[in-house]
């Protein structure tokens, strides 16, 4: 790491990519990790934890791309304190400009006994071993003994003061069932700093669960205690309850100097609004309106005490400005009249810059919502530059839909989609018109796939707000996909989220044998 001897630097370590992704439903494709990867790095995190590597060929192949692409940061792969985890994860990180190997091993009584039956002089000669082989080998170890904050703290003093013998750089010190609260995981760190003699030789480092919603806290606690690097996730996505959420580490830091003694952190705070975009586009992991930082409500003022507050003085009610989190100017509003320069100006400030090409495409949606809206907002125009700029190729795309509905009467719809220069149409009912749309769709690409999901939000304000629909489908292959579709109209909205999912089923069957041919795993 850089700048180790700056004791109010504090490392962000992204795992989005590996705890995040263990969100139930958040798994992506190796191209959404490459696309994550290069907006973390922009964001300027100073560690992407980018996989898992022992867990799937896929994962492997995300950790190695990633580490030949993504060169500012240091790049991460977690392994098992066993061999062949380790060797698998140094093969994938050979390509990375500053590769970090990252070893676990549980720690606690309840672990040793019923998980690894093992005893603590076991548990302290596998750690040592492993750190000594992973060190021979690269020259950034981080050791985690998991379930850290369950373990008896004599004990826990021990296996630190051996690993860091033993080479590694950095100590994460987890609490992974989020079990503790900030009174005592900031005194757990008081006492690491208290009782390991060596403790000077490393960076000490915390990954807080949020199961009782205090990862945040508890994270926050441990750097007034001494840690010098959080690991954390965009919008807090992880396992379970999720993970302390970057943003709000980063802004809490920033915000609040006086209580952190200075302590500061390299983001480039006015990516962390598009980031968080992003990632809940690519994973499907919806961000609730009232999320701190990201959330769409967290920089809407609807009491009227509040605004004339924030008329006479911003700071009355926003201890934070939104464009330092690049969440843009509050509602600007265009319309149909307005022209592409326009939207390009607004678009930029909002932190898109998009291409000739790409530009071109939004701005045709855009005069499309805005002929159905007397209003376009500035979430309108983010939730378009979401879903219009796709990485996928629109094997089916819709080009026409019609529902006719009736009291009583099953609704019939009529479905028109392009395909291949061709267009194929198809006519029938269902049990509702979603339903009667997907049937129609399932008939002319000749397959089925089967719907696990199906959410529908509101992503802007009206009564022509735009509908956000999220679905999740699972392939003859047992694979599953995320699609998303945006429109005024929801059955609209629906169909489009449906066919981005297909989509993205059949280009991935149609890639996946070729590619991990290609990268020989």
């Amino acid at each position: 790491m850089d700048n180790m001897n700056d004791n109010n630097r504090i490392y962000i370590f992204d795992t989005t990519l590996r705890d995040g992704e263990q969100s139930p439903g958040a798994s992506l494709d190796q191209k959404g990790k490459l696309e994550i990867a290069k907006a973390l790095a922009e964001l300027r995190v100073d560690v992407i934890e980018a996989g898992f590597p022992i867990t799937s060929p896929g994962d492997a192949l995300a950790v190695k791309s990633i580490a030949r692409e993504v060169k500012a940061p240091t790049i991460c792969a977690l392994a098992r304190a066993v061999q062949k985890d380790m060797d698998i994860a140094l093969d994938c990180l050979k390509p990375a400009a500053k590769p970090r190997l990252h070893v676990f091993i549980a720690t606690s009584e309840i672990h040793r006994k019923f998980k690894l039956n093992k005893a603590k002089d076991e548990i302290v000669r596998i750690a040592t071993w492993a750190v000594q082989y992973a060190r021979d080998r690269v020259a950034e170890v981080e050791f985690s003994p998991e379930d850290a904050s369950r373990t008896e703290p004599l004990f826990l003093y021990q296996v630190l003061e051996s690993v860091i013998d033993a080479g590694a750089t950095v100590l994460n010190i987890p609490d992974t069932v989020g079990y503790t609260t900030p009174f005592e995981f900031g005194n757990l760190i008081k006492g690491i700093f208290d009782h390991v003699p060596n403790i000077g030789k490393a960076i000490v480092s915390v990954h807080c669960h949020n199961d009782l919603g205090l990862a945040v806290a508890n994270s926050l606690a441990a750097v007034k205690f001494g840690a010098r690097q959080v690991e954390c996730t965009v919008n807090g996505i992880g396992e379970r309850a999720g993970n302390a959420a970057l943003e709000e580490i980063v802004m809490a830091l920033d915000t609040r100097k006086d209580i952190f003694g200075g302590k500061f952190t390299n983001i480039e705070r006015s990516q962390i609004c598009k980031t968080s975009r992003l990632v809940s586009s690519l994973t499907g992991m919806l961000v609730q309106a009232n999320k701190a930082v990201v959330g769409r409500n967290a920089f809407t003022h609807e009491s009227g005490i509040h605004q004339d507050g924030l008329l006479k003085l911003r700071k009355t009610y926003e201890i934070m400005r939104p464009e330092d989190v690049g969440f843009g100017e509050t509602q600007l509003v265009l319309g149909k009249h307005s022209g592409r320069h326009a939207l390009e100006n607004r678009l930029a400030k909002l932190g898109h810059k998009l291409t000739e090409k790409e530009l071109d495409h939004v701005f045709i949606s855009f005069k499309a919502l805005a002929d159905k809206k007397k209003e376009v907002f500035d979430d309108d125009l983010v939730a378009l530059v979401d879903k219009e700029i796709v990485t996928t190729p629109r094997i089916y795309a819709l080009g026409y839909l019609s529902v006719l509905t009736a009291s009583g009467k099953d609704p019939k719809v009529t479905l028109r989609l392009k395909f291949k220069g061709k267009t194929l149409t198809a006519t029938g009912t269902g049990s509702g018109p979603v339903d009667a749309a997907y049937r129609m769709i399932d008939k002319m690409i000749k397959r089925r796939p089967r719907l696990l999901d199906y959410q529908i939000r509101s992503v802007t304000v009206g009564k022509d707000a735009q509908g956000e629909v999220t679905v999740k489908i699972q392939g003859d292959a047992d694979e599953v996909m995320i699609g998303q579709g945006l429109s005024t109209d929801v059955i609209e909205a629906s169909v489009k989220a449906y066919l981005d999912a297909i989509n993205k089923m059949l280009h991935r069957s149609k890639l996946s044998g070729k590619d991990r041919a290609a990268h020989g795993v």
